[in-house]
């Protein structure tokens, strides 16, 4: 019982994040800049879901190492390596999702502040605007890299589905 319930936790945690990276990615943010009436709006509903996102990303993947521990404690040593890799790519995601939430984000704001608000408005040799397109590029890469990866994690969970080695908890 308890295995089906961290199992069922884990998919719901990686679902929740990969698809909400998803959403934001390829759909969210081209309707809010194709449909919104200007670049400053679209920035603030962009931004907004995204430190929302960054929050369901930090829980749910905190949540899904903590049932991937308990899993990993329990398991025979082929599901151990697939757990282990599970929990390095939501790693990386964590650190990446955390750096853009506390460093990149906040870096982003204070330059579109300095800029006086609207950030498009302002000449692209201002220094503040040069900034915020650096942090802009870096921010999509992160959340990139943290996509590519949910996705490893959620082909590895469809693995351990396909192979029973790979799930075979020890009895304790």
């Amino acid at each position: 019982m308890l295995e089906k319930v961290l199992r069922a936790v884990r998919l719901l945690a990686m679902v929740a994040w990969v698809g909400g990276l998803a959403f934001f990615a390829f759909v969210l943010a081209p309707v809010a800049f194709h449909r919104l009436p200007s670049a400053h709006e679209a920035g603030l509903v962009v931004g907004g879901t995204l430190s929302i996102l960054h929050g369901i990303g930090l829980v749910g993947g905190v949540l899904f190492c903590i049932a991937t521990g308990i899993l990993w404690l329990r398991a025979e040593v082929p599901a151990r390596v697939a757990f282990a890799i599970e929990m390095a790519l939501t790693g990386v995601m964590l650190a990446a999702t955390a750096y853009s939430q506390l460093r990149v984000l906040p870096a982003m704001e204070r330059d579109r502040a300095q800029a006086g608000g609207a950030i498009a408005a302002v000449d692209v040799a201002n220094p503040a605007r040069a900034d915020f397109e650096r942090l802009h590029v870096l921010s999509e890469r992160l959340e990139g890299l943290v996509l590519l990866c949910g996705i490893g994690v959620v082909l590895m969970l469809a693995r351990e589905s396909q192979w029973p080695e790979t799930g075979k908890i020890k009895r304790i």
